[in-house]
C-alpha cells in the first residue's frame, strides 16, 4: 500500500474502493490493505460517545494501556516464559505491572480486548491472566519479528486461542509417555549392556521423541509422503531404533567387540553417523516414509543435504507449486546451531525459489552447553537460534521437562510450515545427562550444572507422575510400558548374540582379514548421438518465440551457433554444453543446474536463459528441447550449503545430470567440507551413490592467485577406490560426452570438471559434428596426426596445450608430440600405454602443467606414468610455490613462457 494523502478526493476513492473489495473477500486486496482495514473496523468496535461529547480521558488512556501490554506480552512474554528445566525464570523488567502502566488500572475495569482473544470485552485482571498463562508459561514464543502480518496474525490466532495449554486425549498421552520410556529404556540399556562405548545419549533431551511422532503422526494429514530427518550425533541412535525402526538386534550386533564388518562394499562408518530408510504407519492407518540422511561428524553440514534431497523428491513426484509432499525436519545442537555458518547459509536457502522445499521443521536440542563450552562462551545473542529470526520464522522455546508442551509446540510449527510453505524452529530447552559423550567427564568443567542434573528427576519419572495425578494413566500402567520396552530390548541383544555365535562358527579357526573395496568403474559408455538427432534438437538452441527479442548481441551469438551447426565444424564451447544438454532432455533426462551467475555463467557463455531489453521477458530455449525438465538456478553467494544441497539432490535423482557450478575453481574451497565428508567418501562409508558433477573454471590466464586454480590437487588427493572422476576436457566435444556419461553409464559416480575461461572462445577449441556423432569421451586425446617420428613425448591438461601447439609451431619442432590427460582419474593406464606404443614408445615423457609444482596432476600422476609406462617422466612447469598464481600479469607471461619452453628442452 502507498503512502496516501487522505485529502485527495481521488485517493478516498480509492480507498472506498478497496475497502469495498476487502468487504467481500479480505484475500482480494494486498495484506498492508488488509491490516489498514482490520484497524478500521477494530476502531468501529468501540464505544462511540454521545453526539457533542467525548470520552473520558481515563478511559481511552485505560484502553491503550491495555492493548499496549497486550502487546508487551506479545513481544516479551518469552523472556519471562518457564522454559528451563534448570532453573526458575526471573521476571521481566518490562511485563511487570508498573512498567506496563496496570499498577494504576483497576482489574475489574471492563475493556475492549483489541485483536486479542477474537475481540472481546473483559476485565482487565481476565486479560493479564490470560496473557500470563499464554506467553508465560512452558512455552516462549517469538512471533513479533516477523513482518508478513499474515503470517503473524495466523500465529497470533493460533497461539492465542488455546492459550498455548496442551489439551490432550489419553491416546494421545500414552504415545508421548510410551515414546519417552521408550527413549529412556533404550539408553539406560545400552549404557549398562555396552559399558564404556560412544553413544551420544538423548537423555536429558528425550522431549525430542515425542516431538518427532507427532510430526511423524500429522503429517500424512497434510498431504506429506517423506519426512526427511537431518541430524547430528546427539540422540541418534534413538533415533534409528525409536523413530525409523531399524532393529535393534542389527545395532547390538555393530556395538559388539567381536562383530566384523564385511569391507568388501566400502569402508563404513561408526554407528551414529548411519542413516535409515522405513515406511511408518500411523495411528490412523496412514502410511509415511521416514529417512534419516547419512551425517558426517561436522555438525550442522547435513542441513543442506537434506533439503536437497528433499527437493529432488517433490520434483521426482511432480509436486512443483506447493511443495508440500517432502518435509525435512532438521535437529540441531544448540553450540552448533549458534556457531556453525552453513545453519546461516541453509536457512537463507530457504525462501529461494530454486532451494525452496515447501518449509523445514527446525528441533533444537538445547543441551545449554557445547562440549564444554557455556552459552555465554558459544554465543552473542540471548537465544542459539537467533539466526532463524533473518528469514522472520517463528521460534517456540520450549520447555524440555514438559513433554506435551513440546509436542504442541512442535504441532503448531508444522501447522504453520503446512499454511504458508515457511520454516518453524522449536527450541527445546533440555539439558546432557553425560558429557559430550559417555565416556567424557563433564564434572571437571562444568561440576556445579553437574551436580545439579545427577539430581534431577528422568523425564517419565516427571511426566508419568503428572499423568497419574491427574488421573490419565494408572502407575501400572506407566510400569507395564517400562517393562515391555525392557524385554523387547533383551530378546533384541539375544538375537544379536546368536548372530555373532553364527558368523564365529563360520569363520572358524581362521582368523578374519580386512578384505579390499574397489568400487566398479568402467571406461565405456554410449554417448554419441546420430546427426539427425543432433538436427532435430540443435534448434532448440537458438529459436526464440514470435514477439520475443533477445539482446542484440545475443542474438548474433544465437546466429553463430547456427550457422556453425549447419556448417558441421566450429563448435564451440557454448555449442557442445548445449547439445549435451538438449540430447539429455531429449531423451527424457532431467537436468539441473546451480551456481552463483549459472543463468548467463561466469563468463558469459551459457544464456540458458534470454532476456528481452524492450519487455524485460525472460525465456528458457532448452525448456523446450524434449521431455526431460530443465532447471537452472542461479544461487545465492554460497559454496558449501548449495554443493550440499546439490549433492543431496543428485542422492535422490539418478536418472538427472545434477550439475553446480563455481563462479571461479577456486571458490569450491569453501565447501571442502561437502567435498571431503559427502562427494568423496559417501560410497565407501555408506554405500551412497551420486552422480553430481561439479563444473569448476580453471585456468592460468593472469588473473591471480583467487581466479586461476580449481586446486586439482585437492581433488586427486581424494581420489582412491574409483570414487571420483576427476577430468579436464579441451575441446567442446569431450564436454559433451563427459556430460551425457553422467546419466548414460550405469555406474554412478561424482564428477568434477575443470572448465575453460579464455578456451570458451579460442579458435582452436572447437569440434566438429563427426566428434558428437562417431566418438566417445576419451581419456587421453591424441592428436590427429603424429609426428613421423617421435622422440619426446608431451603429455599435458587443458588450456596448456593450445599454448604448447603454438610453442611447438613456433620451433618448427617436428619430433615432439602432445598427448592431453583428459581424465585425470581413474586413469585409463591401458589407453595411455597403447597411445605411447603408437608413437614408437620415446625415451623422453614430459608431463608439462601451468599449475606449481606442488599443485596441479604431477604428484599424483608421475608415478601412474612410470609405471604404465616403465618410462620416468619430466616435469615441466612452475617452480612450487605459497600461492597457486603471481599477482602480476607480466611476471605471469614470464613464468608461461618458461614453462613452454622447458617441455621441449627439458
Amino acid at each position: 500500500m502507498k503512502h496516501l494523502s487522505i485529502g485527495s478526493r481521488w485517493n478516498a476513492d480509492l480507498v472506498e474502493r478497496y475497502h469495498a473489495l476487502w468487504l467481500k473477500d479480505p484475500a482480494s486486496v494486498d495484506a498492508e490493505w488488509r491490516a489498514f482495514f482490520e484497524g478500521f473496523e477494530l476502531a468501529n468496535t468501540q464505544p462511540k460517545p454521545a453526539k457533542g461529547s467525548v470520552a473520558p480521558a481515563g478511559e481511552v488512556d485505560g484502553q491503550s494501556v491495555l492493548i499496549q501490554a497486550i502487546q508487551a506480552y506479545r513481544a516479551y512474554g518469552h523472556l519471562q516464559a518457564n522454559i528451563n528445566p534448570l532453573k526458575p525464570t526471573p521476571a521481566h523488567a518490562e511485563l511487570t505491572d508498573k512498567a506496563l502502566g496496570l499498577d494504576s488500572l483497576p482489574g475489574d475495569r471492563v475493556l475492549h480486548t483489541g485483536d486479542f482473544l477474537g475481540g472481546q470485552k473483559l476485565q482487565v485482571k481476565q486479560v493479564i491472566e490470560r496473557l500470563r498463562e499464554t506467553y508465560c508459561s512452558a512455552i516462549g514464543v517469538e512471533v513479533m519479528h516477523i513482518q508478513n502480518a499474515e503470517r503473524r496474525r495466523w500465529l497470533l490466532q493460533r497461539i492465542e486461542s488455546c492459550g498455548l495449554k496442551p489439551a490432550y486425549d489419553k491416546a494421545t498421552k500414552s504415545r508421548i509417555v510410551s515414546s519417552v520410556v521408550r527413549a529412556e529404556q533404550f539408553e539406560r540399556f545400552v549404557h549398562r549392556t555396552f559399558v564404556g562405548a560412544k553413544r551420544f545419549s538423548v537423555e536429558g533431551g528425550e522431549a525430542m521423541m515425542p516431538a518427532l511422532e507427532q510430526i511423524i503422526e500429522k503429517a500424512p494429514s497434510a498431504g506429506v509422503a517423506d519426512v526427511l530427518i537431518g541430524m547430528a550425533h546427539r540422540g541418534r541412535l534413538n533415533v534409528l531404533i525409536n523413530t525409523c525402526g531399524k532393529k535393534a538386534e542389527v545395532l547390538f550386533k555393530e556395538f559388539s567387540e567381536r562383530h566384523i564388518p564385511d569391507t568388501t562394499t566400502g569402508d563404513g562408518d561408526v554407528k551414529y553417523h548411519l542413516g535409515y530408510e522405513n515406511e511408518r504407519t500411523t495411528s490412523d492407518g496412514k502410511k509415511v516414509n521416514v529417512v534419516l540422511a547419512y551425517n558426517p561428524s561436522h555438525l550442522e553440514a547435513v542441513n543442506p543435504v537434506v533439503m536437497g534431497r528433499a527437493r529432488a523428491r517433490l520434483d521426482r513426484r511432480g509436486d512443483t507449486a506447493k511443495r508440500n509432499s517432502a518435509l525435512t525436519v532438521v535437529i540441531h545442537g544448540d553450540a552448533a546451531m549458534a556457531g556453525q555458518g552453513i545453519v546461516s547459509e541453509t536457512f537463507n536457502l530457504s525462501e529461494i525459489k530454486g532451494y525452496r522445499v515447501g518449509g523445514s521443521i527446525h528441533l533444537v536440542v538445547n543441551n545449554q552447553i557445547g562440549f564444554t563450552t557455556e552459552p555465554d562462551e558459544a554465543r552473542s545473542g540471548r537465544y542459539c537460534t537467533e539466526i532463524a529470526k533473518t528469514i522472520e520464522a517463528p521460534v517456540f522455546h520450549v520447555n524440555g521437562d514438559a513433554p506435551e508442551a513440546v509436542v504442541l509446540a512442535t504441532e503448531i510449527a508444522l501447522e504453520y510450515r503446512n499454511a504458508f510453505g515457511a520454516d518453524a524452529v522449536v527450541d527445546i530447552v533440555c539439558f546432557r545427562k553425560y558429557g559430550h559423550n559417555e565416556t567424557d567427564e563433564p564434572l571437571f568443567t562444568q561440576p556445579t550444572l553437574y551436580r545439579q542434573i545427577s539430581n534431577h528427576p528422568t523425564l517419565s519419572d516427571i511426566y508419568g507422575a503428572r499423568l497419574t495425578a491427574e488421573g490419565s494413566l494408572s502407575g501400572e500402567e506407566i510400569n507395564a510400558l517400562h517393562a515391555g520396552s525392557e524385554a523387547s530390548l533383551n530378546v533384541a541383544q539375544e538375537k544379536a548374540q546368536a548372530a555373532l555365535a553364527e558368523d564365529q562358527a563360520k569363520r572358524g579357526d581362521k582368523v578374519p582379514g580386512v578384505r579390499p573395496f574397489q568400487s566398479p568403474y568402467v571406461f565405456e559408455a554410449a554417448t554419441t548421438v546420430t546427426a539427425d538427432a543432433l538436427a532435430k534438437v540443435a534448434p532448440s538452441l537458438w529459436t526464440t518465440p514470435a514477439g520475443f527479442a533477445p539482446n542484440p548481441k545475443i542474438k548474433r551469438l544465437l546466429d553463430a551457433k547456427a550457422e556453425a551447426f549447419k556448417a558441421g565444424a566450429g563448435f564451440d564451447w557454448s555449442l557442445g554444453e548445449g547439445l549435451a544438454f538438449a540430447t539429455l532432455l531429449a531423451e527424457g533426462h532431467p537436468i539441473r543446474i546451480s551456481g552463483q551467475d549459472s543463468e548467463r555463467a561466469t563468463f558469459s557463455h551459457r544464456h540458458a536463459v534470454l532476456h528481452d531489453p524492450e519487455t524485460g521477458a525472460e525465456y528458457t530455449p532448452l525448456s523446450k528441447a524434449g521431455k526431460g525438465t530443465f532447471e537452472v538456478v542461479n544461487s545465492s553467494l554460497s559454496e558449501y550449503a548449495v554443493l550440499g544441497y546439490d549433492y543431496g539432490y543428485s542422492l535422490e535423482r539418478p536418472d538427472a545430470l545434477t550439475i553446480w557450478e563455481a563462479q571461479f575453481g577456486d571458490f569450491a574451497n569453501g565447501a571442502q567440507i561437502a567435498i571431503d565428508q559427502f562427494i568423496a567418501s559417501a560410497e565407501s562409508k555408506w554405500h551412497q551413490n551420486s552422480n553430481l558433477t561439479m563444473l569448476l573454471p580453471h585456468g592460468y590466464e593472469g588473473q591471480g592467485p583467487e581466479h586461476s586454480s580449481a586446486r586439482i590437487e585437492r581433488f586427486l588427493q581424494l581420489c582412491a577406490e574409483n570414487n571420483l572422476q576427476v577430468v579436464y576436457p579441451s575441446t567442446p566435444a569431450q564436454l559433451f560426452h563427459a556430460l551425457r556419461r553422467q546419466v548414460k553409464r550405469e555406474v554412478r559416480k561424482p564428477l568434477v570438471v575443470m572448465t575453460p575461461k579464455s578456451l570458451l572462445r579460442h579458435k582452436g577449441c572447437i569440434s566438429s559434428l563427426a566428434d558428437f556423432t562417431s566418438k566417445g569421451f576419451q581419456e587421453f586425446l591424441a592428436e590427429a596426426t603424429a609426428p613421423s617420428k617421435t622422440e619426446r613425448l608431451v603429455i599435458c591438461t587443458g588450456k596448456v596445450y593450445y599454448d604448447l601447439v603454438d610453442a611447438r609451431a613456433a620451433r618448427k619442432d617436428t619430433t615432439t608430440a602432445l598427448v592431453r590427460a583428459e581424465q585425470l582419474y581413474p586413469v585409463n593406464t591401458k589407453l595411455l600405454r597403447t597411445l605411447w606404443e603408437q608413437h614408437g614408445k620415446p625415451a623422453k615423457v614430459v608431463w608439462c602443467q601451468e599449475e606449481p609444482r606442488n599443485m596441479g596432476a604431477w604428484t599424483f600422476i608421475a608415478p601412474v606414468i612410470e609405471e604404465t609406462l616403465g618410462v620416468r617422466p619430466v616435469y615441466a612447469g612452475r617452480d612450487a610455490a605459497a600461492s597457486p598464481a603471481v599477482g602480476s600479469l607480466a611476471i605471469h607471461k614470464i613464468e608461461q613462457a618458461d614453462l613452454l619452453e622447458q617441455a621441449f628442452k627439458v
